[in-house]
């Protein structure tokens, strides 16, 4: 089973858009939880334009799923995961002004790096992903840094899938599939919606988890949360 883990970084940015407490970003991760969703995705930022860090601190207590933290891994940012210990960090390359994720890691140039930040994070128990883009060779060396999973970093399969879905989702198998070949668990995020995602999980259907936020919450001003929730599970329906 492909399981649905729901970003509530968007909850957030509505949040801090108005100020005070409107939406409870607490109460979107129980009902998203109640709703559904296999896991809960927060990507803290520096500047804690959406999801800030003591929204981490309250929301950890409440998951009765799993709980995934993303964020570039700053001195702060590893200080947030081991006092959370969420289920699963995942490591994302962001710039501190990156409006949103554009790409993921190089693994070959980066990959000592890794290796040791990772390590501190196994020390802990958590589960470890790192955010590539879809190149053999940067799962290969993913492997070889200790993590435990990739997540695929799916926007150029999102903008391809309109006009040619086949191509678009031709270098996510064969990444997919260099993943199985040395261990690796297989998440994937970004840009994943309603009429994309579905194809997907048929394409790759050892597919552990996708983080969806973005096109989820929009999905909901017109639908309502937990009907989004059930029509993004039935994508995953294998």
């Amino acid at each position: 089973m492909t399981k649905l883990s729901v970003n509530i970084n968007k909850i957030a940015t509505i949040r801090n858009a108005r100020g005070g407490d409107i939406p409870n970003v607490l109460k979107a991760a129980i009902n998203c939880q109640a709703f559904g969703a296999e896991g809960i995705t927060v990507h803290p930022r520096p500047d804690e334009r959406h999801i800030r860090y003591q929204d981490v601190f309250d929301i950890k207590p409440i998951i009765t799923t799993e709980f995934n933290i993303e964020g570039n891994p700053t001195e702060k940012f590893i200080e947030l995961v081991i006092a959370t210990k969420p289920d699963q960090v995942t490591l994302v390359p962001d710039a501190h002004d990156a409006i949103t994720s554009n790409a993921g890691w190089n693994t070959v140039k980066h990959k000592d790096f890794l290796s040791y930040i990772i390590s501190i994070f196994k020390k802990e128990g958590i589960r470890t992903s790192i955010f590539v883009d879809p190149d053999p060779v940067f799962v290969e060396n993913a492997a070889e840094t200790g993590a435990d999973r990739i997540e695929l970093y799916t926007e150029p399969y999102a903008a391809e899938f309109p006009i040619n879905a086949a191509n678009a989702v031709e270098p996510y198998i064969k990444a997919a599939e260099t993943a199985r070949k040395t261990g690796l668990g297989l998440n994937a995020g970004h840009d994943l919606n309603l009429d994309n995602l579905k194809y997907f999980k048929q394409s790759i259907p050892w597919l552990d988890e996708v983080s969806i936020g973005h096109a989820l919450i929009a999905d909901a001003l017109y639908i309502g949360l937990e009907n989004a929730i059930q029509m993004y599970k039935r994508q995953l329906v294998e």
